[in-house]
Order: C-alpha cells, then structure tokens, then sequence
C-alpha cells in the first residue's frame, strides 16, 4: 500500500519534528539554583565549597551546550556559574578567617587558660583577657 499518490495537506509539516531547535538547558537553570544556595549558604563549608563547586561546573557545560548551539539559556549557564563562584571564595575567605584565628597565638593562650581555670570566675577572666588581647 503505497501513499504516495495522497495529496499532502498544509497541516502535514507542522506534525514534522523539527531537529535544528534548541532545547532547554537544565544545566543552565541546575546552576542557577544551586548560586543562588551557594551565595545564601556561603558561611557553611558545604553550601560554600560544595554548592558553589557545582554551580560553576554546570554553569561552564551549560555555557558551552549554549555556545555549540545545542541548548539555551548561555546567560543564565554564566550567572549560574559566576554565583558559585562568588559562594566559593566567600566560603574560602571565611574558613581561611577561621583558621587564622584557631591558629592564632592569643586563642591558643585562651584556651590554655580555660583548660586550667578551676571556677567559673577563672573562666570568666579568661574571656576578659582573650577580648583585650584580640582587641589591642
């Protein structure tokens, strides 16, 4: 049975797929989400280092599906992706902060002198005298 002899309508196109259309880019719109965690969870090493690691990972393969023509939404891939990044160095920032601090010649006096007070007003003249070192 051959239908080749059928006349085509004008609707028969429109039922055809059409290949050369760019679909959605979920990398794009999975890296704009987790910027956005990673700008908002920046203080945590997880929402940080790992959101924002993620963010700029999708964010770059979204910006080049987006590039090679293979998907949309190159901009939202890059603000994704620029997020992260900001989440990520805010999280280093802080935990580089933290470390100075844990590291710090006066913390390591505070806590020495905590380990040894015997009654809480010896840890209360503790705190007084971490607070005046870390203040001068």
């Amino acid at each position: 049975m051959s239908f080749s002899n059928h006349p085509q309508t004008p609707g028969d196109d429109a039922q055809t797929p059409d290949t050369g259309a760019k679909r959605g880019n979920g990398l794009a719109i999975a890296a704009l989400i987790l910027g956005v965690a990673a700008i908002l969870l920046f203080w945590t090493v997880f929402g940080g280092i790992g959101l924002g690691l993620l963010a700029v990972i999708f964010g770059i393969i979204g910006a080049r599906k987006a590039r090679g023509g293979r998907a949309a939404h190159g901009k939202m891939s890059i603000i994704g992706a620029v997020l992260g990044a900001l989440g990520l160095i805010a999280s280093v920032v802080i935990i580089a902060i933290g470390a100075s601090i844990l590291n710090s010649d006066e913390f390591k006096d505070f806590n020495d002198c905590v380990q040894h007070a015997k009654t809480q007003s010896e840890r209360t003249a503790c705190e007084k005298d971490f607070n005046k070192d870390m203040n001068n």
